[in-house]
């Protein structure tokens, strides 16, 4: 068999070809992060099924069962493209997890007082996006579709990732935004910009949030953007209990997927235990 070799310009044909299915720029650039890791650690070593192979089990070693999947379908991805199909592993069967630990959800109370700290340090930008993400539930890439225009219309279409779905501006968000862009300035177009007119970028958002985190007195490791739409999905659910309404608020094709989102903490699932009262 020929020796397989992944060079610098089979790569760039396969993010061409990522781009050509209309992937999104955020799930290219993971694809290639992805597959970069993988040669660096192939190193000069010869591409077989036997080193994919050790690989799984280099990542098994030193990342969650979530990322090792993730990684191992980036891979496979390409050996896809590639016609490689004899070099694809397995992905890593996992449990559906039944509840979440308490030190990565964010809860109410923890993202109120992140509020209050983004206003007390004079970063209304701030204040206005941990609002936005939370009140709609968008991903934090989807802030761009948040316009002036939207925001007078009372929702914003998002259109990501292949699909299209419109997203609701309550009627209090929708004063806030449109007072904060009228004191920036900013009469159509994209309400939440850096100073030279483009987009806030999720690193600047990701930093921003961590920098309340000690006088909020909030974990850090709970702060980022997209525990705010886990935090929507979570007071959503326990509203209005529609888990199908609520994967097509999210935008999620599979309802497995919004399973992730509003499952309890530990705590609560241990009390639910506790009030069986099947202990005699």
């Amino acid at each position: 068999m020929k020796e397989r070799i992944l060079t610098a310009d089979i790569i760039c044909q396969f993010k061409e070809h990522l781009f050509l299915e209309e992937r999104s720029e955020n799930t290219i650039e993971k694809y290639m992060r992805d597959i970069k890791a993988f040669i660096a650690f192939l190193s000069d070593a010869t591409l077989t099924k036997e080193t994919v192979i050790e690989y799984k089990k280099h990542l098994q070693e030193n990342y969650a069962v979530r990322s090792v999947n993730s990684m191992l379908a980036s891979i496979n991805s390409l050996f896809d493209f590639l016609g490689w199909v004899d070099l694809k592993v397995k992905s890593i069967k996992l449990q559906q997890q039944i509840y979440c630990p308490e030190e990565k959800e964010l809860t109410k109370a923890e993202y109120e007082r992140l509020c209050r700290t983004a206003e007390k340090k004079h970063n209304q930008r701030l204040n206005l996006i941990l609002q936005t993400i939370c009140g709609t539930g968008i991903r934090v890439s989807e802030l761009q579709f948040i316009t002036v225009e939207a925001v007078k219309n009372g929702e914003a279409v998002v259109s990501l990732k292949g699909k299209t779905r419109s997203v609701f501006i309550v009627k209090q968000l929708k004063q806030k935004l449109l007072c904060y862009a009228a004191e920036q300035g900013i009469k159509s177009g994209c309400i939440f910009i850096t100073r030279t007119g483009k987009p806030v970028s999720r690193t600047n958002i990701w930093r921003d949030m961590k920098a309340l985190c000690v006088e909020a007195d909030v974990n850090p490791n709970k702060v980022f953007p997209h525990n705010l739409r886990h935090l929507f999905a979570r007071v959503f659910y326990g509203i209005d209990k529609d888990i199908a309404k609520l994967a097509d608020i999210l935008g999620h094709s599979s309802i497995n997927t919004t399973r992730i989102y509003i499952i309890s903490t530990g705590t609560e699932h241990r009390q639910r235990m506790e009030n069986m009262k099947l202990i005699i």
